[in-house]
């Protein structure tokens, strides 16, 4: 096998390369679907590959949200005029419909009726959550951060409520990540699914 390694500086690159680049590098990435609802009471759900958790006191997630044709995606929109957002978490049942959802769909377009999505409804935020997700965080915005000198802008919020189907849950509080099945994304048109699951103990 040959180890020889290359040096690349992304900025002697072509920006969508450069982009290719990291995607490809950086997986597999947690796909943040988020439910938001505007002022108007409109409804948007997205998935966004650029999330994770960030904090744990309090328990804190971010979704990176980029532009559409130069405008803000309804996302972040929503999340500025509202305040809120629920994750959803994309098991392998779900990911034609959240494929559907990663559309450039218009501002009036309900995504959930779009993609056959039921909802349900949230306790502590206004925007609902996918009916059929196995885990799904409501979340309040904490902070909307523009990513200096990109198209970008980070969205943290801190998590008030889990919904998790029950059969989920180990006896330790954790999920059992076989069971839930959770969907990741690579790059281009590529996802993953879990494939073998190993312990590694932390050095005394």
């Amino acid at each position: 096998m040959n180890h020889e390694m290359i040096s690349i500086v992304p900025t002697d690159l072509d920006p969508r390369d450069a982009y290719r680049l990291l995607i490809s590098a950086v997986v597999p990435r947690p796909i943040g679907w988020a439910s938001t609802q505007g002022a108007d009471g409109s409804l948007n759900i997205a998935p966004f590959s650029f999330f994770n958790a960030v904090s744990n006191m309090p328990l804190t997630v971010m979704i990176s949200v980029g532009q559409r044709r130069g405008q803000p995606k309804d996302t972040l929109r929503n999340a500025q005029e509202t305040g809120e957002f629920v994750i959803n978490i994309v098991d392998e049942d779900l990911a034609a419909a959240m494929n559907i959802t990663s559309g450039e769909w218009a501002y009036d377009v309900n995504e959930f009726d779009r993609a056959g999505l039921a909802t349900a409804p949230s306790i502590d935020v206004k925007p609902p959550r996918v009916a059929a997700a196995p885990i799904a965080l409501e979340c309040k915005v904490t902070q909307i951060i523009p990513v200096q000198d990109t198209t970008y802008t980070m969205i943290l919020g801190r998590v008030l409520r889990f919904h998790i189907r029950s059969s989920l849950l180990r006896p330790n509080g954790a999920i059992d990540a076989t069971l839930l099945r959770p969907v990741a994304r690579l790059s281009g048109d590529e996802y993953a699914t879990l494939g073998r699951v190993f312990e590694m103990k932390r050095p005394a």
